[in-house]
């Protein structure tokens, strides 16, 4: 399945995508894309619905007919850094011996082609393809093995970045990582019974129709199963928390020289069978 979340910011609906690209309206089964939906229950019961006699919501997904954040009530938003090798040499940085854990905050989400805000004195705002794990069977010290039983889905995340304020501030990269909108999610939820190799998803990201980033989930140094296991040692994981999973080479830091966004440019972006973002900047202002 394709879940998805349609309509106008903070007012969203739940949905699903039939297999004519058609949005089906899901609100007369389920109050949302989140929690006990997206339990292996909950996934379960939305399989055995006709998707056909679903109503057909008016419109064309991303184009006239808006998606917002595919999963709602996002509790955490864990993302890992470093986690492709080649991201971290271009980085400067040594490849990390365990997963390196920071956060974004949820006021970040929003829709897979709402506009990216330049955050107000900002002169590095970057950009990074991310695949995104969605959590639906909540647990602790998960092991390794039954990781993937407490996975939802997949999807797409940027994990937009502001590298002044992540590296050049003081602290930790939290603070130049969850600016409001610094974290468009969707379009779509897809869940794993349709994705076969998890381990080899091409992605990619253009800035202003330039290809910059190229990369695939094969080249991942700590695969899924290890990154779910590890983080449920330092946090319990909920139905709807989204674990964003590293970025390969090609983002803006580490261009040479390096490149930034600071508004109007059109950043597109996809992974392969879990949809594409298309997201206009718009300037500090």
């Amino acid at each position: 399945m394709k879940l998805l979340r349609y309509g106008v910011p903070g007012a969203e609906r739940p949905g699903v995508l039939d297999s004519s690209g058609r949005v089906r309206d899901l609100s007369g089964c389920i109050p949302d894309i989140a929690g006990e939906a997206l339990r292996p229950a909950g996934l379960d019961a939305l399989r055995q619905i006709d998707i056909e006699t679903l109503p057909v919501v008016d419109g064309t997904p991303q184009d006239d007919l808006r998606l917002g954040p595919c999963v709602g009530a996002i509790g955490k938003f864990v993302c890992i850094g470093l986690n492709y090798a080649d991201h971290a040499e271009e980085a400067g940085m040594p490849i990390p011996e365990e997963p390196i854990i920071f956060n974004k905050w949820t006021s970040a989400i929003i829709g897979p082609n709402d506009p990216i805000q330049v955050p107000r004195g900002s002169r590095k705002t970057d950009w990074e393809v991310e695949l995104g794990v969605v959590i639906g069977e909540p647990g602790s010290y998960i092991d390794e093995a039954d990781a993937m039983a407490h996975v939802a889905g997949l999807c797409v995340v940027n994990d937009v970045s502001e590298r002044e304020f992540q590296i050049e501030r003081a602290g930790t990269w939290d603070k130049g990582k969850g600016c409001d909108t610094f974290g468009p999610t969707g379009p779509w939820l897809v869940t794993l019974d349709e994705i076969p190799d998890i381990d080899g998803l091409d992605m990619w990201l253009d800035v202003d129709g330039e290809r910059m980033q190229t990369g695939s989930t094969a080249t991942l140094i700590f695969k899924i199963p290890h990154l779910v296991s590890y983080c449920s040692q330092f946090m319990s994981l909920q139905p709807g928390d989204v674990i964003s999973t590293g970025t390969p080479p090609g983002v803006g830091m580490g261009q040479s020289p390096q490149r930034y966004l600071h508004g109007d440019e059109v950043v597109t972006l996809g992974i392969a069978g879990l949809g594409e973002q298309r997201s206009k900047v718009l300037p500090d202002g």
